[in-house]
Order: structure tokens, then C-alpha cells, then sequence
């Protein structure tokens, strides 16, 4: 499961993206942004959509139906892994023009103004390369979100995104550091790699390089990088050559996002993940003997089918055991077509509870990773919104905006608010 982001909007004279999900959808919105630019395409919305849970395709299609009344003449064209999943389903919506799927939408055609293809999806599990020229373009002055593997080989009970995405798939490490250097040349502050399996890079590849070689690899060709950072990754799959350049190259942030999932052996196993509740704790606590100030975050299910409250247990004590700072929870969703949606389900409203005890639980860590900052002197990257984030990813929120989106700064941390540093620009 990939790490989702909050519905973001990119405008681009009169036309609208809207991304919903993961940062691979970042990444490949901002390469969206050209080729509709280039195919001449105006007057137009195009949703690039998330199928992580039911819940993200209800969103999306909700958006779709509002962005339909605002914007009553524009194109709506529907994209992303819920349209590559389900593209009937969206092109029955009244409000949609046109359906592309996930491969078609990384080429100008697909958003050429006279295509005559209402629906123009084709089958992912065929595809059996990665587009290297996603980080063209950027919308953000802060950081770029590089696309470096796609697809994911594995098939976890719960997931659908596989059949989303296909199979895995990496970018070679030149096409990468080629983009990573024109991105540095245009003053780009911050590079974040991403994928659907980020750490399973290079399984493709001549040779069947590791994550850690491409990432050697991109500090010692693109010496002008600041910061770079990496977006989730699997327990199981970090490599020594990595785990050594995470906690100790200073230019690499001091923060994970680990797609743990659960916290109690017998789920994760009827996950069908690849890693037990000790593997987790072990690479957790190695990774803070290394580095002390390295800021972990976790994905995690609350509710899957079967769950006990000794399960659940589980995971709320795992959250301690690898001293975590950042949760992201989702409450169980069944998925048409996945095995975990043929598994004995639990009450939703147990479910709900389980997922609102588990936040409060991510509420009271966040806290406490933010009382350690308080009261100190700290350099923050700015963001457009006028906050800024410590390499951490730590959230400062200025006391007097600062429109220098993309420059580093110097703060004092005079407080938190549970969610945010409060700070004061030196």
C-alpha cells in the first residue's frame, strides 16, 4: 500500500488536475500537466484517481460529479488506478468525457482534443516498462517526487493496486540521475523517489541492482542534490548497502514512511505480507541505534477480516516498540476482487472504532516527536503554503508567513499545537 496524500489541485491556465492518492500520482500529475499542455488540450479537468480503498473511488467519483457542476462545459477526462481498474464504471458517470488508464496517460495523445476514443485503457499487466521522463516538469517549488519503479509483483490479500499498476517495473538509475540533474539545475531544493514497490527497484534490471546502488549512485552524480528523500518502503526489502546510506549520509532525510501494515503476526500473515511483527521491530530499533534522529512512520489496516482485539493489540503496541512518529491508518475496506474481501468480515462500526483508536494513538506519538523540538533553533524548507518542514518532515507553521517557497530557513520552534511546530523565522 503506497502512502496517500490529501486531494491536491494543479492549474494550468484552464486546465484543472485534480491528484487523489499516492505520490507516484504527484509525480506522474506533474508529467500530465505537459503533455496536455502539449497536446493543445483547454477547457478541462482531469482526475487522476486512487483505488487504495472503496472509500478513495467514492471520493473521486464525488469530486467528478462537483468538478461536472462548477465547471459545466469543460472536458472531464478520468484517470489513475480506479479508471485503469474499473474504466466502465467511469465512463457510465454522465459527468465524464473520456477514460484513459495509467499507461495511456503518460502520452500527449491521450489528451489530444479530437481523440475520438471515449475509453482508452489498455492492459496493464502487458506493460512491461517505466516511462524515465516523469520529473520533466515540476508544479512545486519545494521538492519533486521522481518516479523510479512502478507496478508490484507481490499480492497482498488486502491490495488491489497491482491490478492498477501491473506488474514491477524499474526505471535504469541513468534515466533517473539524468532526471535528477535537470531538476537540481532548475533549483529544485528536494528530490523524493518514488514508486508502488519503491524497494523493489532494480529486480528487472541487468544485473538486479539493489535500491541502495541506485541511491549511492544518485549522491555521487548529482553532488548539487540538497536533500533527497525516499517515500515508503518495504520492511523486508531494505538492502545493507541502503540501510548504511539512510543513517549516515546526511543528505539523505532522516525520515521513513514503512509499510508495516499490522502489528500482530497471524494478520500479517493473513495479509499475506512478507515480514513478522520482530522484523519490524528489528529494523526500527536499528535504525534509531544508527541514527538517533531519524523520524519513522508507518502505514497501518485497522480492521481487517478476522482481526480479535488481541490482534489489535498488537499493532497499538508495535507503534511503541518501533517508536514511531507518524501514523497513517486506514480503517479496512473491502476491495471487489481481492481475497481479503472474501475473508469474514467485521462490523464496520468496529472497525471505524478500532481505526479512531489507532489515530489517537498516532495523535499522542506526533505530540511527543514534536516536544522535542521545542525550544529549538532549526533549518526548515518553505513551503507554498507559507509553512515550512524540518528534514524530518516535521510541520512548522510560521508565525509570519514566508513566501520564500523553496528556500531553507532558519526557525525557532516556540511551541506545537499537536500537529505542527509553531515557529518564529530568525
Amino acid at each position: 500500500m503506497t502512502e496517500t496524500l490529501s486531494p491536491a489541485r494543479i492549474d494550468e491556465e484552464t486546465v484543472e488536475i485534480v491528484t487523489l492518492g499516492c505520490r507516484l500520482n504527484v509525480a506522474e500529475s506533474d508529467a500530465m500537466r505537459t503533455h496536455a499542455s502539449d497536446a493543445g488540450l483547454s477547457d478541462a479537468v482531469i482526475f487522476n484517481t486512487c483505488a487504495v480503498t472503496a472509500e478513495a473511488v467514492r471520493q473521486a467519483r464525488q469530486a467528478i460529479r462537483r468538478a461536472r457542476r462548477e465547471r459545466p462545459d469543460a472536458t472531464i477526462i478520468v484517470t489513475g488506478c480506479a479508471a485503469q481498474i474499473d474504466p466502465a464504471s467511469f465512463a457510465n458517470m454522465p459527468e465524464v468525457d473520456r477514460v484513459i488508464g495509467n499507461t495511456e496517460k503518460m502520452s500527449p495523445a491521450a489528451f489530444a482534443p479530437d481523440l475520438g476514443a471515449r475509453v482508452l485503457v489498455a492492459d496493464i499487466m502487458t506493460v512491461r516498462e517505466t516511462a524515465p521522463h516523469l520529473a520533466d516538469g515540476f508544479s512545486s517549488r519545494t521538492r519533486a517526487y521522481v518516479q523510479v519503479q512502478n507496478g508490484c509483483d507481490h499480492r497482498c490479500t488486502f491490495c488491489i493496486i497491482p491490478y492498477g499498476r501491473g506488474n514491477s517495473r524499474s526505471v535504469p538509475a541513468g534515466a533517473v540521475i539524468e532526471q535528477i540533474n535537470a531538476l537540481v539545475a532548475r533549483g529544485c531544493p528536494e528530490v523524493v523517489l518514488t514508486g508502488v514497490d519503491l524497494t523493489s527497484w532494480g529486480s528487472d534490471l541487468p544485473g538486479t541492482p539493489q535500491l541502495g546502488n541506485l541511491v549511492a549512485r544518485i549522491l555521487k552524480l548529482v553532488p548539487d542534490l540538497p536533500m533527497l528523500r525516499l517515500s515508503s518502503l518495504d520492511v523486508i526489502e531494505m538492502d545493507e548497502a541502503l540501510f548504511d546510506l539512510v543513517t549516515s549520509e546526511p543528505r539523505i532525510a532522516p525520515h521513513l514512511h514503512l509499510s508495516l501494515q499490522h502489528g500482530h503476526d497471524m494478520i500479517l500473515k493473513r495479509m499475506k505480507r512478507r515480514h513478522g511483527r520482530d522484523q519490524s521491530i528489528d529494523l526500527c530499533t536499528r535504525l534509531k541505534a544508527a541514527r538517533p534522529e531519524m523520524a519513522l512512520g508507518a502505514d497501518f489496516i485497522a480492521g481487517f477480516p478476522t482481526e480479535t482485539e488481541e490482534h489489535f493489540q498488537g499493532t497499538l503496541d508495535l507503534v511503541a516498540d518501533c517508536d514511531l512518529s507518524y501514523l497513517h491508518v486506514f480503517p479496512f475496506s473491502p476491495r471487489e476482487g481481492t481475497p481479503a474481501a472474501r475473508m469474514p468480515q467485521l462490523p464496520r462500526p468496529l472497525i471505524k472504532a478500532r481505526a479512531a483508536r489507532l489515530r489517537d494513538v498516532g495523535a499522542q506519538v506526533l505530540a511527543r516527536h514534536l516536544d522535542r523540538w521545542v525550544g529549538q533553533d532549526v533549518t526548515a524548507l518553505v513551503e507554498e503554503d507559507g509553512s515550512a518542514r524540518l528534514s524530518d518532515f516535521t510541520r512548522v507553521r510560521l508565525a509570519v508567513g514566508d513566501d520564500r517557497a523553496g528556500d531553507y530557513i532558519r526557525v525557532r520552534a516556540h511551541g506545537h499545537d499537536g500537529e505542527a511546530l509553531i515557529g518564529a523565522v530568525l
